[in-house]
């Protein structure tokens, strides 16, 4: 009987679950060493058929007794079943139980890249020092992996940044020993001493959760049967620059230059080159500054638009942009002269996270050229440097709130929304933005309406209320905030 339950979890059967439960099948099988049915929902992440066998009496901790399975709360980490870890935490499971060799469902996490399942983790009082009982950490398994997502929050709770594994290499010590490493080759050398020497590999890329690429070689046998896979992300380079930051130990700018540069079309959104240029902007000291201006100037448009990415935010606290009235000049000066789009995407980028309105010229200048394809970026950069009572660029940004791409207009309603004067074409712009069919334009739409005390909020309030998700906590607190 218990083998029915088994393949209808298998086949991700909720009805039969739940009937079988019904009818007095155990949610445990009553002999030890079996597979449980709790631990195979939990891999597959079926997470309905988790809830019914919990309510059902299913132990959370129980170690599943198949071949290569242990506990539940692990295998959903390991594979990044975060809904279905939550619901193993919330029944009780233990987010640091330990499987053989002193596994934790936070060391499978780190291991694989899953950075939403150690948030969850470390949520429920995970310790981000854990360590197995050959000593890798969280860390350090997250760093062979070149999980960016998952280094990133493990150093923000706390992780120490420079404790060695149970070799005595460091985080940082093993993000070094990738760079530079073609993974594909690397993969393929580890799997090839696992398997017999008649298999054939399968290579494939695809994103990890992070926007890292994620390599994946695997072994097939000669009739198609699948013997072993190995997975690594492309994310030491960006790994490696938040383990020096975190351990002080800075590298020159032009090695970090030339670490971020062969990475700008890798990432789903460039997350390796903005971590290194974020770094840099960090440092807010003349050097980098005066290495940045250089690069503004290089021959290469590529080194060009890394300079001006570190420059868009350079030296910025929460209270003052020391570097203003230096780097406003060159930004300015490259609007006018830069002649690679590329770049003058950049160059727009950065004139508006400075947010200054000596440079509404320039980007009217830049997003009114003939040719020019609109983004999102052009209604951000002209609310940003938008003075009040400006007509002219208050109709252009007016216009954008009615552009045909979402995005535009999503930015365009956000960017008058913000503004800090007041008026009827902007109540306006904004209640035609209500009807919107994208519900975070209406959100937008609807908060620059009740900042501004006009009754059509209402409208708006009800619709992303009623519309949005339960757990879409940004548009629902949006228009609560405001």
């Amino acid at each position: 009987m218990y083998q029915e339950l088994l393949e209808a979890v298998a086949r991700g059967d909720v009805e039969r679950v739940e009937r079988l439960l019904r009818d007095g099948l155990g949610a445990d099988p009553e002999a030890a060493g079996h597979s449980t049915a709790l631990y195979a929902a939990a891999a597959g992440g079926r997470t309905a058929i988790v809830e019914a066998l919990l309510a059902h009496g299913a132990d959370p901790g129980r170690i599943s007794g198949g071949e290569e399975e242990g506990l539940p709360l692990c295998a959903a980490a390991a594979l990044g079943r975060v809904e279905t870890v939550e619901t193993l935490l919330r029944a009780g499971a233990d987010p640091s139980a330990r499987e053989e060799d002193g596994w934790t469902a936070l060391l499978w996490a780190a291991s694989n890249g899953r950075e939403e399942a150690l948030t969850a983790l470390l949520d429920a009082g995970a310790d981000p020092e854990e360590a197995n009982e050959s000593g890798e950490t969280a860390l350090t398994l997250a760093a062979r992996r070149g999980a960016l997502g998952a280094t990133r929050v493990l150093l923000e709770r706390g992780a120490e940044a420079d404790r060695p594994d149970g070799e005595g290499d460091t985080p940082l010590a093993i993000a070094y020993d990738w760079l530079g490493t073609q993974l594909e080759s690397a993969l393929l050398e580890q799997l090839t001493e696992q398997v017999p020497e008649d298999s054939q590999f399968v290579v494939g890329r695809s994103r990890a959760s992070d926007g890292t690429d994620l390599v994946t070689v695997a072994a097939v046998s000669q009739d198609g049967e699948r013997l072993a896979e190995l997975r690594c992300q492309r994310g030491h380079a960006a790994v490696a620059t938040l383990l020096e930051e975190a351990t002080g130990q800075l590298p020159g700018v032009e090695t970090l230059v030339e670490r971020a540069l062969p990475y700008r079309d890798v990432d789903e959104e460039a997350e390796t080159w903005w971590t290194i240029a974020g770094a840099l902007s960090k440092r807010a000291d003349e050097e980098t500054f005066e290495a940045a201006a250089r690069l503004c100037v290089s021959e290469d448009p590529r080194r060009r638009e890394f300079g001006v990415d570190v420059l868009a935010e350079f030296g910025f606290t929460d209270d003052e942009r020391p570097f203003l009235d230096r780097t406003l000049p060159i930004l300015r000066r490259m609007a006018a002269t830069e002649g690679d789009e590329r770049v003058l995407r950049s160059v727009l980028g950065a004139l508006g996270h400075h947010a200054d309105p000596r440079s509404l010229p320039e980007v009217l200048e830049i997003v009114t050229a003939p040719g020019w394809t609109r983004t999102q970026a052009d209604p951000a950069a002209l609310a940003a440097v938008l003075p009040p009572g400006h007509a002219e660029g208050l109709a252009l940004l007016i216009s954008m709130s009615e552009d045909p791409d979402e995005e535009v207009r999503e930015w365009a309603t956000m960017g008058l929304a913000g503004l800090s004067e007041d008026g009827g074409p902007i109540r306006d712009a904004l209640a035609a933005r209500l009807g919107d069919e994208e519900l975070g334009t209406v959100a937008e739409a609807t908060r620059g309406l009740l900042v501004r005390g006009d009754p059509r909020a209402r409208q708006g309030v009800e619709r992303v209320l009623a519309e949005s998700d339960e757990d879409d906590d940004y548009l629902r607190d949006l228009v609560k905030e405001a």
